[in-house]
């Protein structure tokens, strides 16, 4: 089909921009990285132009300025009109002639499976759940935290065994070895000490999440608190998956469910085990996978489904990013 550029592919998270050009046969064209999409901290037109900084690289480097297809998978995309507005913002850029926006979750989905027919769990600093069938019908929840009902994710894990460990500690709570191994890991003695080294910043807000890993530790080493959140991470996670398998009628057909995120990623052994375990029983045709594609190849995968690409394209497009 010759090495004209038929998809913009967009992985565009809260802390990194990849883009891919891709041809109508699945060439690579060119690729390129950029920092965080974050328009509700920014704004859409500053957060779309950084992203243009990034595709005119890719642009550039393809030799092109435009393609067929965008295909867009962003971060903070959780709802139907956020969608709309960012789409609306893409195309008047002028990219490409046709432009579809997803949530992020969707270029997981995609990358973990040979067609668009599955349901991913992502589990990073948050938690999403999305599930998609070839026939256009999606799953989908707002994942917009605790207001829409989602729990855990690694931001939240990490408030969660802060807050068991301050009550252990000042004796409203009961036992815990969070109460030292939390402190421990920022060489501190206490949590009253952590507790006033986060307040007054003198360990920054972003450094929570360090803590996620010291819970799964502490689970490990066999601290019944710590086992316990551990556990309701994976009974939520369990949760979202049942209900967007059944949500598209898909609990009675061997199905992919996709882990991604890196919670999940990172392959825990108790909240893998325990996932697998509640799947087994709650949704015994689902097949759980770990996803470690770039999701950037979900949404190339996207855009050429959405262009009509043979399945050769797809495989030679798979082929690119796993190598």
């Amino acid at each position: 089909m010759g090495l004209t550029a038929s998809v913009l592919a967009v992985d565009a998270g809260n802390s990194k921009t990849d883009v891919a050009v891709v041809t109508a046969g699945g060439e690579v064209l060119a690729t390129a990285r950029g920092g965080p999409f974050r328009p509700p901290a920014v704004g859409v037109e500053r957060a779309v132009d950084a992203l243009g900084e990034v595709v005119t690289r890719a642009f550039a480097a393809a030799g092109v300025t435009s393609v067929e297809q965008v295909s867009a998978c962003l971060a903070n995309a959780d709802l139907p009109v956020e969608e709309e507005r960012l789409a609306a913002a893409l195309g008047a850029r002028g990219w490409g002639a046709g432009v579809d926006v997803r949530n992020d979750t969707f270029a997981v989905l995609r990358a973990g499976v040979d067609e668009p027919r599955g349901v991913a769990v992502v589990c990073g600093a948050g938690v999403n759940c999305v599930g998609m069938r070839p026939d256009g019908r999606t799953a989908r929840f707002p994942a917009l935290g605790r207001l829409s009902g989602d729990w855990g994710g690694g931001w939240g894990l990490a408030e969660e065994a802060l807050w068991h460990a301050a009550r252990a500690e000042d004796g409203r709570g009961g036992p815990t070895e969070l109460a030292r191994t939390l402190p421990a890991h920022f060489g501190l003695g206490s949590m009253y000490a952590l507790i006033e080294a986060l307040h007054l910043r003198h360990i920054g807000p972003a450094r929570r999440h360090e803590l996620t890993p010291v819970l799964f530790a502490t689970a490990a080493d066999g601290d019944p608190l710590a086992r316990g959140i551990v556990d309701r991470q994976a009974d939520e996670v369990v949760a979202m998956a049942v209900v967007a398998l059944d949500r598209l009628d898909l609990l009675a057909e061997e199905t992919p469910v996709l882990l991604g995120g890196s919670v999940l990623a990172a392959r825990h052994p108790r909240l893998d085990g325990r996932v697998r375990e509640l799947l087994a029983a709650r949704a015994p045709e689902a097949v759980p996978r770990v996803v470690t594609a770039r999701p950037v190849l979900g949404a190339a995968l996207l855009g050429l489904d959405r262009v009509g690409a043979a399945p050769g394209a797809r495989a030679r497009v798979r082929a690119h990013f796993d190598a």
